[in-house]
């Protein structure tokens, strides 16, 4: 393996910058699940195939990480923020595997607070790839991380408003079970996003 002692930095932002960017791409294929005559089929597998790309920047990343003697901040950092991003993608393509396995989208139509949750994450993803090319010079990141952690708490609402909604006996007892697990992968993601935004700031603080 061929090692670096000097840190190549537009590496590393470019790694964590498409991850981001295939967060994106990730709420706006669970964003077609809504659209009237969508075939889910189709879209739960460009999900696992964007998800399958994430994987391989996270491997990318390690990889880097492992071949370099300086890195632009600190390397458990690095490690953490990019299998945070990974974290994301994966519950984005459980929820679409979920709908799709599952077979939910057949019903008349899905919950309203859940459609509210896929927009929370649309909003958390769109943020998160404009935050992530900004990491670089650690500035105007601030903003970021607060918007980040307030729309996971309106993610939480609509989480809980969505538990209230299956259990108000609207949906036989299958169904209630089934869409409660791919609510719960929603919330997931709701905080994974969270999760990479308090990351964002650690490194942020450390660094300044």
């Amino acid at each position: 393996m061929k090692f670096s002692f000097r840190p190549n930095e537009g590496a590393f932002y470019e790694l964590f910058t498409r991850a981001a960017q295939n967060l994106v791409k990730g709420t706006e294929l669970l964003n077609e699940l809504a659209l009237p005559g969508v075939e889910v089929q189709s879209v739960s597998e460009r999900l696992t195939e964007v998800e399958h790309d994430s994987d391989q920047i996270t491997h990318d990343l390690y990889k880097k990480i492992n071949s370099t003697f300086i890195t632009p901040f600190d390397r458990e950092d690095i490690y953490r923020l990019g299998s945070l991003l990974d974290d994301v993608m994966d519950h984005l393509e459980a929820v679409g595997n979920l709908l799709y396995l599952y077979g939910l989208t057949q019903l008349p139509s899905l919950p309203r607070e859940m459609h509210e949750l896929v927009n929370v994450l649309d909003q958390q993803a769109r943020l998160t790839a404009e935050a992530m090319p900004r990491l670089k010079g650690l500035k105007d990141l601030e903003d970021y991380w607060i918007e980040c952690n307030r729309l996971e708490n309106d993610g939480d609402q609509a989480y809980r408003m969505l538990l209230v909604r299956l259990f108000s006996g609207e949906y036989d007892a299958l169904t209630v079970l089934k869409m409660k697990e791919v609510a719960d992968e929603l919330e997931a993601a709701c905080d994974a996003f969270e999760h990479v935004a308090n990351t964002v700031e650690t490194i942020a603080v450390k660094e300044s």
